[in-house]
């Protein structure tokens, strides 16, 4: 038997990790904003870096090389915690999904007795004795079916005899 408190407790819990989820959410987008000030500052730096290899510094060339290899790789960082972080959301979300299913499930389950909790004494009783004639009516329909089919096992042993007395009856015709 759940009781309301343990209802309102899942639906707390529930609340609080939908909570606790919007604030990883809030964190990745922050993540997902350093990581582009950071890819940011790399492109002022590399175009600071071309500037100066097109005057003609053929000494800062490998340096250049270094920083758009690094600029690539912050990049490449940057797209794969984009993937993880929008998979990782996705997941969250049917996970919410399925748990916010289960739980309305439940509640739906649990809503008629809670609803017959509420009510007064004369409508329990009505609802009991409700109950208790449907399982009168379920023996009942039982003991229809038991002497329909003896009736038809009666019909069937009267229409053999009957037979037999007329097939008889007209041997001794015969004879």
């Amino acid at each position: 038997v759940v009781t309301r408190d343990d209802v309102e407790e899942s639906l707390k819990a529930m609340w609080q990790y939908a909570k606790d989820k919007e604030q990883l959410l809030k964190d990745l987008h922050s993540q997902i904003e350093e990581t582009d000030k950071r890819l940011s500052v790399k492109r002022d730096e590399r175009d600071y870096w071309l500037e100066y290899k097109n005057v003609g510094s053929k000494a800062q060339a490998n340096k250049i090389m270094n920083l758009e290899k690094n600029i690539k790789e912050v990049k490449d960082d940057f797209h794969r915690a984009t993937e993880y972080y929008t998979n990782a959301l996705k997941a969250v979300k049917e996970e919410n999904d399925r748990l916010v299913e289960r739980h309305m499930k439940l509640s739906k389950e649990q809503a008629p007795e809670n609803a017959v909790r509420y009510l007064d004494k004369n409508c329990r009783r009505e609802i009991e004795e409700n109950e208790w004639l449907k399982e009168e009516v379920k023996m009942y329909q039982k003991e229809v079916s038991d002497l329909k089919a003896s009736i038809q096992l009666l019909e069937e042993e009267n229409i053999g005899l009957v037979t037999k007395l007329i097939d008889g009856k007209l041997q001794n015709l015969r004879v």
